[in-house]
């Protein structure tokens, strides 16, 4: 027997005598659950639950682009236009309680004059639960007729508020109380602090209304307005009149004015919006106002709006006025802008 036979046998008797190991089994971590994103239908379109809660919220908002034309139409400067850009965006929460949806809202707003002059605000945020409002909103009197040159409404309508509002399908009442320590104050004194101001409205048909009132207790004035919309032809008619008692943060640019306005459905794209105001003992507006509004003079305001649907969710509006006033220089302002929504 020669070596090789030797090796060749000793090899196969060891490998008969030792055991044979089986390798360890690789066991895969099993993956950890993932949950998705689920639609919420029960606040309308838009929602989404928040993982792991029964919490619906939805994200908003638009994008904003404005040049301002007029008189120093961007502040302190010699020019006669002034372009502007806005981001805000909204988010808005809800859930189901036994006193119904409770809902919260937060509006941040990001304003760009140019790369440094820029400001970052919130617009709004509240929450909401059976009809109770409480938190930093828009008053009733920050609405308007829908074009963009009627001046019916208070200089700051956003304040720190508490209100209950009853709504009913197509009628809606409430009533505010308001901190107006940025709003109107007369000479001599400091910005006012309370007041208190109600709000009904509804639809019937093709014709909408609105009444707001409000008493500001510092000032120891107040204002009423009205307001009407109607379906006439191939447009909305719009009416409204306000009076106001003396300056005050709900109406202070006059002792009263009347507007209208017709927007007109050109197209299914299109609309056109002619209006006009005539305002009595006009004061023009601001924050410092005088006593009362006697002897001053009147005033009057046309203007010219068009909006212009481009695509879904994308418009471009322009507007012009122009107001003469028998105390002051008659003046012509308005804007271009484009607004994308989301």
């Amino acid at each position: 027997m020669n070596i090789r036979m030797v090796l060749l046998a000793s090899a196969a008797a060891f490998a008969a005598s030792t055991p044979v190991l089986a390798a360890d089994a690789i066991v895969a971590a099993e993956p950890e659950p993932v949950e998705y994103v689920r639609v919420c239908d029960a606040y309308g379109t838009g929602y989404f639950y928040i993982p792991g809660t029964e919490t619906c919220l939805k994200i908003e908002g638009y994008i904003r682009f404005q040049v301002n034309v007029g008189d120093q139409p961007g502040g302190d400067n010699d020019s006669d236009w002034d372009a502007v850009t806005r981001g805000q965006v909204q988010f808005t929460a809800k859930s189901d309680t036994e006193y119904g949806p409770l809902t919260g809202v937060i509006v941040m707003q990001f304003n760009a004059d140019n790369a440094t002059d820029q400001d970052a605000i919130l617009d709004s945020a509240y929450l909401d639960v059976a009809g109770f409002r409480a938190g930093l909103f828009y008053s009733w009197w920050d609405d308007g007729l829908s074009g963009e040159t009627d001046d019916i409404g208070s200089v700051v309508t956003l304040h720190n508020s508490i209100r209950y509002q009853y709504e009913s399908g197509t009628f809606y009442a409430g009533l505010s109380v308001d901190e107006l320590e940025d709003g109107v104050y007369k000479a001599g004194e400091e910005a006012n602090n309370v007041g208190v101001a109600f709000g009904v409205g509804g639809t019937a048909g093709a014709f909408s209304y609105q009444i707001t009132g409000g008493y500001d207790v510092d000032n120891e004035d107040g204002a009423i307005r009205a307001m009407g919309t109607v379906d006439i032809g191939p447009g909305t008619l719009g009416l409204a009149g306000v009076y106001s008692t003396g300056p005050n943060s709900y109406y202070s640019s006059a002792e009263w004015a009347v507007a209208a306005e017709y927007a007109i459905k050109a197209t299914d794209k299109l609309k056109i919006t002619p209006a006009v105001q005539y305002y009595g003992n006009y004061f023009g507006g601001g924050t410092v106002v005088p006593d009362d509004f006697d002897g001053l003079g009147d005033a009057w305001k046309v203007g010219l709006t068009v909006d212009y649907q481009i695509v879904d969710n994308f418009y471009a509006k322009a507007t012009v006025s122009y107001l003469d006033p028998d105390d002051g220089d008659d003046s012509t302002s308005g804007f271009f802008r484009l607004q994308r929504s989301f």
